[in-house]
């Protein structure tokens, strides 16, 4: 299992910020510019533990030479099932640099949109403080 996928299942959000490049950018699903910086990544990946229910990964998928890879999961908001993957790309010192998130159905990344907006103030504060 990848230490990514470890880390997340296990709940350990200091080991997944461990594994975040500093330049890290992350893509939302439902915001059009992505979030450039550890900081900020790691504060929206610690409110989507608060906002995702019954979170689990069913598929990782990665490329031979280990610096692409495919996370493919299950959750729920707000009572909406959804399918989503998170796509991640490691640098030469095996950090995340690019982690990207994709959901569907449509309504489901409704509800985690409303979900993760309520979030914000919170998300922003946490990023300026560290």
């Amino acid at each position: 299992m990848h230490p990514f996928r470890k880390a997340v299942e296990n709940g350990d959000l200091d080991a997944v910020a461990a594994l975040l490049a500093d330049d890290v950018a992350f893509t939302s699903p439902v915001a059009f510019k992505p979030y450039p910086g550890k900081a900020i990544t790691t504060a929206i990946l610690r409110a989507v533990t608060q906002v995702f229910e019954n979170f689990t990964y069913v598929r990782e998928i990665a490329n031979p030479d280990g610096r692409d890879h495919a996370f493919v999961f299950t959750a729920s908001v707000a009572g909406k099932k959804l399918q989503g993957c998170d796509f991640l790309h490691f640098d030469e010192d095996g950090k995340i640099d690019d982690f990207t998130v994709m959901v569907r159905p449509l309504s489901a990344a409704r509800a985690l949109s409303e979900a993760m907006g309520a979030q914000f103030e919170k998300i922003a504060r946490e990023a300026a403080e560290q």
